[in-house]
């Protein structure tokens, strides 16, 4: 049956986190299940203990899932991170990927796909949906050609965009990245220039148009 794992999981809803174990407890073999709400609970535990993969959500309260993905590939290089959000998997994937995680896996995926994406990592090898692979492929192969608007942005600018997309306001935004408002308007008003728009009903409509986000 081969080794414990020993795994951490990190959401800031309790619920989600006791679904996860749940999954993880009864579809693979783990000897330690830790889990954490924040970033901070994220780099204690992971200075604490060694884990064998951390399933990371997107939204943490005090930091983005990606950006936890590099501050862990950092200290952690052999430390794999899956990250699991509710972004469209061929888009964020991506993303993930070049960031460092060693997987992505949507919050809609069936709990079986779940407990074999955290098999795969445990084991040394990646994880990525046959829709996420065919978009990797096509980002590489596309590197000198047209490419849409909002890959020119940054993870955190991609992040803003998304949640513009799903209705939220900026203050709104601004809670949710614990954030100020003036810096989620930075954040729109570069968004807007580097996607060449001019107002944020452009945003969401094209957010919408290219299925980037769920509206709320």
């Amino acid at each position: 049956m081969g080794p414990m794992m020993r795994v951490l999981v990190a959401d800031d809803h309790p619920v989600v986190r006791a679904g996860l174990r749940a999954i993880l407890a009864r579809r693979c073999n783990v000897g330690t299940l830790g889990e954490a709400g924040t970033g901070a609970e994220v780099r204690l535990l992971v200075a604490q203990k060694p884990w064998d993969v951390v399933v990371l959500d997107t939204n943490l309260p005090d930091c983005a899932g990606l950006e936890m993905v590099k501050e862990i590939k950092r200290l952690h290089p052999n430390l794999p991170a899956l990250i699991l959000g509710v972004h469209p998997d061929e888009e964020f994937a991506v993303r993930a990927l070049r960031a460092g995680a060693a997987g992505y896996i949507s919050k809609r995926a069936a709990p079986e796909e779940l407990a074999g994406a955290v098999q795969r990592l445990s084991q040394g090898r990646r994880y990525m949906s046959p829709a996420a692979a065919e978009e990797l492929v096509r980002a590489l192969g596309n590197g000198n050609g047209e490419r849409a608007p909002h890959t020119r942005l940054s993870d955190r600018e991609y992040q803003v965009l998304c949640l513009l997309g799903s209705g939220k306001s900026v203050g709104q935004i601004a809670e949710e990245l614990a954030r100020s408002v003036k810096t989620i308007s930075t954040y729109r008003a570069r968004i807007l220039g580097k996607m060449e728009m001019q107002s944020t009903a452009q945003l969401v409509h094209y957010v919408l148009q290219q299925h980037l986000a769920d509206p709320a």
